[in-house]
């Protein structure tokens, strides 16, 4: 009887993430090859679960990631690229399709990377999304203006989360804006802003199909807390409320109109004041900002682990079976600190089951079987949070180093 081969995956890292997932990856007799930004070289790498690690000054040059990795393709053979950040699944789509991978590849890539391209798929789906125009021809532009009142959120295409969105108040500062950012124009898109609450949906996809997904709730939209600072937080959603059932029947439409097979996704949706939900955006990669623990205290599922035993799955032709998944209640709270390592210590309530290790940071996530109870924790511990450590706002605009 002949071994199974060993199975080779190739990670992407442009940030410190993805530890669980190579892990599980290495727990499960695979090759583990780690391509990073060099930045990262010193943080905490799960090098025993590592086989090989090599970084560089950044993985956004297309030439530079495809050289990297065909040469290492020369004597290895590699049967999966896995981005571990935003910024890397449209080079993983690239370098696959170089190689003639399987996965994902740059056109199906494009509808998780680029917002234009996945909010007009999504509105050829029948999806809601607000009235939206791309930085592309003027007068298109000119009759958007005329016809969506202000204000408007001018938005980057291919950048992660709020980065770069700023919104405009009226035609007089849409027009200079536009003229000041040239050749950039094209690389944005205009849209309308709609106030409202900010969800997220978080799915497992396994040949084509939802295998999980689980639905959170921002008490302040990551838009405002990314420009106005102030305390990060999200819970999980009374999973039979209207506002669940409704998110989780429009992300299956959502993921089956972008044609997504395989893999992690992360999708906001916006309930507006007239109590209709719009899809925002939509990312082919485990959610950030600690998501992924907070998804495992709610149900004991890490995506980052599944997601490695769903593509092992695969590679060796066997079904991925979903894991027994708990249905507690889970919450998180993150702020920056003004102290190196906050002393979260006296945050201590039995529910508190994972604590933020990071510098100029603090946070916690709790759970509970009670939605109630992480609501009523969330909400007193972002209180005392805001007293005991967060910064400044202009501290939030120049972070330490």
């Amino acid at each position: 009887m002949s071994e199974t081969p060993q199975i080779t995956f190739l990670c992407l890292a442009s940030e410190f993430k993805g530890k669980d997932l190579m892990r599980e990856a290495h727990r499960q007799g695979c090759r583990v090859i780690l391509i990073a930004k060099e930045k990262w070289v010193n943080e905490d790498w799960p090098r025993d679960s590592i086989d090989e690690v090599y970084f560089m000054p950044d993985l956004s040059n297309m030439q530079h990631v495809i050289n990297a990795v065909s040469y290492l393709y020369r004597t290895r053979k590699i049967d999966q690229i896995i981005p571990l950040d935003e910024y890397d699944v449209e080079m993983a789509a690239i370098v696959r399709e170089h190689l003639r991978m399987p996965g994902m590849g740059h056109s199906a890539a494009r509808f998780f990377r680029d917002k234009l391209a996945m909010r007009t798929r999504a509105h050829e789906a029948g999806i809601p999304v607000p009235d939206f125009v791309g930085v592309l021809n003027h007068d298109q532009i000119h009759q958007f203006t005329e016809r969506v009142p202000a204000p408007w959120m001018l938005k980057p295409r291919t950048w992660a989360g709020a980065v770069g969105m700023k919104k405009i108040q009226n035609a007089d500062e849409l027009w200079p804006q536009l003229e000041s950012m040239g050749d950039e124009q094209s690389a944005y898109l205009l849209e309308r802003f709609v106030p409202g609450d900010v969800f997220h949906v978080d799915s497992i996809v396994n040949d084509g199909e939802i295998a999980f997904s689980i639905v959170h709730k921002y008490a302040k939209p990551p838009l405002n807390v990314s420009h106005d600072g102030g305390v990060f937080m999200t819970r999980t959603l009374e999973r039979d409320s209207a506002d669940a059932v409704a998110l989780r029947q429009l992300n299956i439409k959502l993921l089956q109109a972008l044609g997504m097979g395989r893999g992690i996704a992360h999708a906001e949706y916006i309930k507006g004041e007239d109590s209709k939900f719009y899809f925002l955006e939509v990312a082919a990669r485990v959610g950030g900002a600690n998501i992924a623990d907070l998804i495992e205290a709610a149900t004991g599922l890490n995506p980052w682990v599944e997601w490695a035993r769903m593509e092992i799955a695969h590679l060796r032709g066997v079904p991925y079976q979903l894991p027994k998944v708990r249905e507690d209640y889970a919450g998180i709270v993150i702020s920056l600190a003004r102290q190196e390592y906050p002393d979260t210590s006296a945050y201590n309530d039995p529910e508190v089951v994972w604590r933020l290790n990071k510098k100029y940071h603090a946070g916690m996530i709790v759970a509970s079987p009670s939605a109630d109870r992480v609501m009523e924790l969330l909400n007193s511990y972002a209180q005392r949070i805001t007293q005991d450590f967060s910064a400044v706002a202009d501290y939030w605009q120049r972070p330490p180093a």
